[in-house]
């Protein structure tokens, strides 16, 4: 079942997105790695900064979850993880889907890491389109909060819609 996180599920998204994102050791640039991947006072600066997160719990367990940010004019999907042994079964589309609902703007964009070619995969599944580097580069700097060696090793995707 889809709901919308609370303060009360800080440490299980914690507990998610540091699981999953093992899927990304050994194919990011190393000097981006770090463990854990994401730091309890990160996740608290990214909820402060707008991040709602929503997440899929079965057997009182979370097992996926994914956060949706408007900035602007425009909606960002992000950290969206899925517990290593639940991936590839629907979850991340089921959430991908709710948040879509949930987004106001007429452009979406998710940014990820340029190595992360499951994730791109995922996207394109659903309608969303690389764009440019030129472009990646100005959105990444606009919209996003991240270090200079981030911006040059991800991408940006855009699906563009009919504003609610």
């Amino acid at each position: 079942m889809i709901r919308k996180l609370t303060n009360a599920d800080f440490q299980s998204i914690l507990n998610v997105v540091n699981n999953a994102a093992i899927a990304y050791k050994g194919k990011i640039p190393s000097d981006m790695w770090k463990e854990p991947y994401m730091p309890a006072q990160e996740l608290k600066e990214e909820i402060q900064s707008g991040v709602q997160f929503c997440g899929w719990k079965e057997n009182n367990v979370f097992i996926a979850v994914m956060g949706i940010q408007t900035v602007n004019d425009v909606t960002l999907i992000r950290h969206a993880y899925v517990l290593t042994s639940h991936q590839r079964k629907g979850f991340g589309e089921k959430l991908l889907k709710h948040l879509l609902g949930l987004a106001k703007t007429s452009k979406v964009y998710v940014g990820t890491w340029e190595a992360a070619a499951w994730a791109i995969k995922f996207y394109q599944k659903h309608g969303f389109k690389l764009v440019s580097t030129q472009e990646k580069n100005n959105l990444l700097k606009k919209y996003w909060n991240i270090p200079e060696r981030q911006v040059e090793t991800s991408v940006v995707l855009e699906l563009k819609r009919q504003p609610k």
